[in-house]
């Protein structure tokens, strides 16, 4: 379960979607046996597939996670978006009572479902050659794996095994400075903007996307 207040849910679908596909490795948990494989995979989004979609990926032959898939384990990916160090300083609250603390603001996904593994070749090539046309599409010559000799990846994929997860449930959770007033929003925002780096670039437009009117 997920500690998740409700002005912090995120429910939009095509929300939670374009967060997966900005920041597709993910975090996945698999329960097995008592105890939690953690594993750190970047999947794809096949959101024709199944009620909630599915997520296509693929491990190392030697990871054991595939092989404790057999047991219908369950499963989460947690996909992490922007994220960032909250000052009370920025809070102008802060300056007129003192009562501010720290915080981190952060976007983020987790897609429940029921892993399972799959090694026809086939299969397997479909999913490396759709994350490799994906990944490589803003490279100025992107690399395709027509370009390795057939010998060397048919090599490369006897050492993989593909894992799908039809999605069952998704969470997402914007804790974007949503639970302040107006005027400590504004002061977060213009504070992230401030520094410099793209990560608090990217927390300032999700605090200025959830200003309060």
């Amino acid at each position: 379960m997920t500690y998740l207040p409700r002005h912090f849910e995120e429910t939009d679908t095509a929300t939670l979607h374009a967060l997966v596909r900005a920041h597709p490795l993910s975090t996945w948990v698999v329960q097995h046996h008592g105890e939690l494989l953690v594993n750190h995979i970047p999947f794809l989004l096949d959101t024709d597939r199944g009620e909630h979609g599915t997520l296509v990926g693929h491990v190392a032959r030697a990871n054991p996670v595939w092989q404790a898939l057999a047991d219908g384990a369950g499963s989460v990916a947690v996909f992490t978006g922007p994220q960032a160090y909250v000052s009370p300083n920025w809070y102008p609250s802060k300056h007129a009572n003192g009562k501010a603390v720290p915080t981190w603001n952060y976007a983020i996904v987790h897609a429940h479902g029921v892993p399972l593994a799959f090694e026809d070749p086939d299969r397997v090539l479909d999913v490396v050659s759709r994350l490799t046309q994906t990944h490589e599409a803003g490279q100025a010559r992107p690399w395709q794996v027509a370009d390795a000799p057939a010998d060397y990846i048919d090599s490369m994929l006897k050492a993989i095994v593909g894992i799908e997860i039809p999605v069952q449930r998704w969470v997402g959770k914007w804790k974007v400075s949503q639970n302040q007033p107006n005027a400590n929003q504004q002061g977060v925002a213009a504070g992230l903007s401030g520094q410099a780096s793209e990560e608090a670039a990217r927390m300032a437009a999700l605090v200025q996307d959830r200003i309060k009117a």
